[in-house]
């Protein structure tokens, strides 16, 4: 079909076609099962993103536990080091099994991604828990625990779309 005016006119499918968004990790066409399939896939990587947090989490509540309550270090202090702590232990495992499809074994790359994983995922769980605690216990005097529990669930949605789109972007090509 012609137009006067603009020349041929597109029809309704190429026309939606070449409107499509783009999604990362699908074509700029994308066909409905290739959506599904991409939120089947990030379904699965929020899962295995939360069974490594919910390990980390354990980290993070036993260094908090022996920083504050064996060593007697102030909460604080305690909770920036347990939070690092399970920082690090997070990003080993999401390199090894959540993100183990798009990251290629390199020392290098590792470090690469381990700095932005502690800039990204480190400072908001530092940030995040720091400022919660303070707010929780400093002010609400709610038990440590409990606010820890609190603060780690608040700042887990940022940690992962972050890691997902930035942190664990894919080197893996071809």
């Amino acid at each position: 079909m012609t137009d006067a005016t603009t020349g041929p006119v597109p029809s309704a499918s190429s026309r939606s076609a070449a409107f499509s968004p783009t999604v990362r990790g699908i074509s700029r066409v994308a066909a409905p099962g290739a959506l599904r399939k991409n939120a089947s896939s990030t379904l699965k990587r929020w899962l295995k993103f939360n069974l490594v947090g919910a390990i980390g989490i354990g980290v993070q509540f036993a260094a908090l536990f022996l920083l504050k309550s064996v060593l007697g270090l102030g909460y604080l202090f305690a909770t920036g080091i347990a939070v690092e702590a399970a920082v690090v232990h997070n990003f080993v495992w999401h390199e090894q099994f959540t993100w183990v499809d798009r990251v290629r074994p390199c020392w290098r790359r590792s470090l690469t991604r381990f700095l932005r994983f502690n800039l990204a995922n480190g400072t908001v769980s530092i940030l995040g828990n720091l400022a919660l605690m303070r707010v929780m216990v400093g002010e609400g005097k709610m038990h440590y625990l409990v606010a820890n529990a609190i603060a780690i669930a608040l700042c887990s949605i940022a940690n992962f779309v972050v890691s997902n789109d930035w942190v664990f972007e894919n080197d893996v090509r071809g």
